[in-house]
């Protein structure tokens, strides 16, 4: 799990693992090889590092299964549940995440789906939340809620508009 040194968020917002990079930065969760380039504008949101990228960064888009790796980690059976998709991530290894006071990709008013997932893999329950304008304490609140629920292991945060992995929250 991530510390932090200084921090204004009750929970870990956890990147894309480094052993699972290594092998995304060669073939990616759907068997296809990573395609470097270059980014123009920047902006792309960066799994790796939790930051979004800059104009002349080498990233990849790849394709990424989250439940997959934390099920071959934990011994679950996510069955069904199992998904992939697209990812940005550093075409070489960036250190990973500096320490953050905030949640990653936040911005007041984007949509976010909190997936909540048990021991086993298994969905058990969601929610929508619209960042308000301290998108932290909108992160917070709906994190206490999930884990609430002493059935939910972890919390994968996506993007609703495009179902984009952005963050993994394991219970603390």
């Amino acid at each position: 799990m991530t510390t932090h040194t200084t921090r204004t968020t009750a929970y870990d917002a956890l990147a894309v693992p480094a052993t699972a990079l290594a092998r995304l930065r060669v073939t990616d969760d759907a068997g296809r090889a990573c395609v470097p380039h270059t980014a123009t504008d920047g902006g792309d949101p960066l799994r790796c590092c939790l930051r979004l990228s800059a104009p002349g960064e080498r990233i990849a888009l790849v394709s990424y299964a989250p439940l997959r790796r934390w099920a071959a980690e934990t011994g679950a059976e996510p069955g069904a549940y199992d998904e992939q998709g697209p990812v940005f991530i550093h075409a070489d290894d960036c250190g990973g995440p500096a320490p953050s006071e905030t949640y990653p990709f936040s911005r007041a008013g984007a949509l976010r789906t909190l997936r909540r997932y048990d021991s086993a893999g298994r969905i058990v329950g969601g929610r929508l939340l619209e960042l308000p304008e301290t998108p932290a304490e909108g992160f917070d609140q709906a994190l206490a809620e999930a884990f609430a629920d002493p059935a939910v292991a972890l919390v994968h945060v996506r993007a609703v508009e495009y179902g984009c992995f952005h963050f993994e929250v394991r219970r603390p």
